[in-house]
């Protein structure tokens, strides 16, 4: 199987690379042209779940970084 990849960005998406199977939270598959997308976090996009940029406009702010349970204990 191929590797798959999440990349948190500053104030912006989640960037998502290599083939996976994207399900809603009604069960609705989507079908991801490519391998490559990204993922809305702001809450404004008019294409959730994919980004269509609105974090720009929006004035959203995220600094977060991935942490593991294990490192949060």
């Amino acid at each position: 199987m191929d590797e798959v990849t999440i990349k948190v960005r500053e104030s912006g998406p989640y960037l998502v690379r290599g083939k996976v199977t994207l399900i809603d939270a009604d069960g609705n598959q989507h079908t991801v042209e490519g391998e490559n997308f990204v993922l809305c976090r702001c809450g404004g996009s008019q294409t959730k779940p994919f980004c269509d940029g609105s974090h720009r406009e929006n004035g959203f702010c995220a600094t977060e970084r991935a942490v593991l349970a294990s490192e949060s204990a």
